[in-house]
């Protein structure tokens, strides 16, 4: 027999799309906002020479820089006012996160519930508006340094540049609560999917135009394009992958009646950390590459050696790619999830892992658990991202097809579509009901 949630999910569909709308005016609200996060990565800074700027792009767009160009939709490569886009923010929430951890009076906080994390959130937008100021300055200085790209170079064009950048980004990270409050999905992750969706067709065009120039043959692109599919899909499946684990509730009394024992899951990710070990593996592995095209290889020998041994493809950058990647999938699943606090909530609400003692054993078996799904999501997450890195290095294949981009798309597409799918649930409620035949009818 058909679950009542069976026959829920089997009647809803997107044709009641046009009938709810709420749902609607979210999804409008989304799309102005991210058009209006598009125009603002072409409003250039002012003071600043286009052309010197992308003759000092293209000797760089192999560090840091290029990765910052694909997560900004091409404002780093325009210098455009959202050029700094939303890391500083990110980075201030991962920073609050880790000190949530070993900080008593954070994680007082963190446990303090609605007013907790509004307090925590303030926090963020302090440390973003730090981080952003000291990021804006760097910019600033850089670009006074690499010859002709600024017109007029002194403290002016440094103030006004950190006051444009700086309120670039805390304009973003607005827009993005705004997003997540008044639109749909995560406002932070649409703002970057919107970056690397909105430079994926110019990439393909070089794509197609190198393979018309004879650079790369029409059986590699096929190749690149089979592959991506093949990789989405396999993306798909690992992301929705969970280990459940059995939780049983114990019979209760309430007054004279004795309510049964209930039966439910606690359901572990297979990829808990996300997105965020490839972004800082590649971040940390082209530190190196970024300061070499500063100094346009003026500096000592062994720094030079070094950052050739670092280049894509090479054999070290391969293997140090690989183990940021694993340290940083242990590194942040032990700050998101602990599975102490997991116990002792269950042990609160009288939930037990049937044949494992609550409390100290729970936390154990929890954490056993975890550890060993971790290395299959740390394998998936290096293969993913290793396997198109190869591509970029032997085959000159545009950088927006390596792992790290494909992983946050298809990621932030399924968060999205899921609360979409909530929405449309919401909406048809009723409707549903009737036709799952819950409500109870008129006997005859």
């Amino acid at each position: 027999m058909v679950s009542a949630a069976e026959q829920l999910a089997a009647n809803l569909n997107f044709g009641a799309l046009g009938k709810a709308e709420e749902l609607k005016k979210r999804i409008w609200f989304t799309l102005g906002a991210l058009l209006v996060y598009r125009l603002g990565t072409y409003i250039p800074l002012p003071g600043i020479n286009p052309d010197a700027l992308q003759d000092v792009f293209r000797n760089a767009q192999q560090g840091i820089i290029g990765l910052f160009n694909m997560f900004s939709g091409g404002a780093v490569q325009r210098m455009a006012i959202f050029a700094l886009n939303i890391m500083p923010y990110i980075s201030a929430s991962i920073i609050i996160q880790l000190l949530s951890s070993v900080s008593p009076t954070l994680e007082a906080l963190k446990k303090e519930g609605e007013s907790g994390r509004k307090q925590l959130n303030q926090y963020t937008r302090y440390l973003t508006v730090v981080l952003a100021l000291f990021q804006a300055y760097g910019i600033a200085v850089g670009l006074e340094s690499s010859g002709a790209v600024v017109a007029d170079p002194g403290w002016f064009f440094r103030i006004s540049t950190v006051i444009t950048l700086t309120g670039g980004t805390m304009f973003l990270m607005w827009l993005g609560e705004q997003i997540t409050s008044r639109g749909i999905g995560n406002g932070t992750s649409l703002i970057i999917f919107a970056g690397i969706v909105a430079e994926l067709p110019g990439a393909f065009a070089r794509t197609l135009e190198l393979g018309r120039q004879g650079a790369l043959s029409t059986p590699l692109i096929l190749a690149v394009l089979v592959m991506a599919v093949l990789i989405i899909a396999f993306i798909v499946f690992m992301e929705r992958a969970q280990r459940r684990l059995l939780i049983q509730y114990p019979k209760r009394q309430v007054g004279n009646r004795m309510y049964e024992g209930q039966s439910s899951h606690l359901p572990l990710k297979l990829n808990t950390s996300g997105v965020i070990p490839p972004i800082f593996a590649s971040s940390l592995l082209l530190i190196p590459a970024t300061i070499a095209s500063f100094t346009q290889g003026a500096g000592p020998e062994w720094f030079n050696a070094t950052t050739r041994l670092l280049g894509h493809g090479q054999p070290l950058y391969m293997l140090l790619y690989v183990v940021l990647i694993v340290f940083f999938c242990f590194f942040y699943t032990a700050i998101v999830f602990n599975p102490v606090e997991t116990a002792d909530n269950l042990k609160k609400h009288g939930g037990f892992i049937p044949g494992i003692r609550p409390g100290e054993r729970t936390a154990e078996y929890i954490d056993y658990v975890l550890t060993r799904i971790t290395v299959v999501g740390a394998a998936y997450i290096a293969a993913v991202c290793l396997f198109p890195e190869v591509l970029i290095s032997y085959a000159a294949v545009p950088f927006y097809f390596g792992g790290t981009s494909l992983l946050i798309v298809v990621s932030v597409t399924m968060d999205t579509v899921a609360q979409v799918q909530g929405h449309l649930l919401a909406h048809q409620y009723e409707g549903l009901v009737k036709k799952a035949k819950l409500r109870g009818g008129k006997r005859k």
